[in-house]
């Protein structure tokens, strides 16, 4: 990332955008500290626009910053997992219906490809690919309806769960989980709403179960 090249907005924006999409996928630990200057070195930028895409996560429950060299990714409790739970219980099978009037058949073909990735992801054990595949076939799913801010909201709840939803993949592997996603896929096909919201809702249940089952320490 060039900062001569990029103007500030953008260049912000962009520092903001990749460092989400690291929490959502998982790649970043719970109870790790984030250094400012680390992070700038990675991404090739200054620490004025990691700084402020830290500030912007912090708002939106993903790090705590304790100091300005003191940036954590929190840790579990009991009651923030039983918030997170009945949110995204609330909330995504909505963005889930809300979405199905817009789901073409090329959107279709979208999420079965995200849907195979994780196939393929589940049989080889692989954490990372299964975390993005995941993420991708929620948010190609809920992105296809207009309700914008419904989506940040999901978005919202993704990045504080995603460090923990990794750490217990890591643990108990992903083998046994359960295709949620194809059950979703034969509801859109058949234009059933309600199916699918029940689809959408057992697919979270099954993921943040592992973290229920886990100790919140991780």
């Amino acid at each position: 990332m060039n900062n001569c090249l990029v103007p500030t907005g953008l260049l912000h924006a962009n520092v903001h955008s990749e460092l989400r999409q690291r929490f959502v996928t998982g790649k970043f630990m719970p109870g790790s500290t984030l250094s400012t200057r680390g992070l700038a070195l990675e991404l090739g930028v200054s620490q004025t626009p990691v700084r402020e895409a830290l500030s912007r996560l912090a708002a939106e429950g993903a790090v705590d910053i304790r100091s300005k060299r003191r940036i954590v990714v929190p840790a579990m409790t009991q009651s923030r997992f039983d918030d997170l739970l009945r949110c995204r219980e609330l909330l995504e099978p909505e963005a889930a219906v809300a979405a199905l009037p817009y789901v073409t058949t090329s959107l279709r073909k979208q999420l079965v490809q995200h849907d195979e990735s994780m196939a393929i992801a589940l049989e080889g054990g692989d954490v990372n690919r299964y975390m993005e595949g995941n993420f991708h076939f929620h948010f190609t799913l809920y992105r296809a309806q207009p309700r914008r801010t419904l989506t940040a909201l999901i978005e919202t709840l993704w990045l504080q769960f995603g460090p923990f939803m990794r750490v217990v993949y890591g643990r108990y592997g992903t083998a046994n989980l359960v295709d949620q996603h194809e059950r979703a896929l034969t509801a859109m096909a058949d234009g059933n709403a309600e199916e699918l919201g029940r689809a959408i809702r057992a697919d979270i249940r099954d993921g943040m179960s592992l973290i229920g089952e886990s100790d919140f320490g991780a």
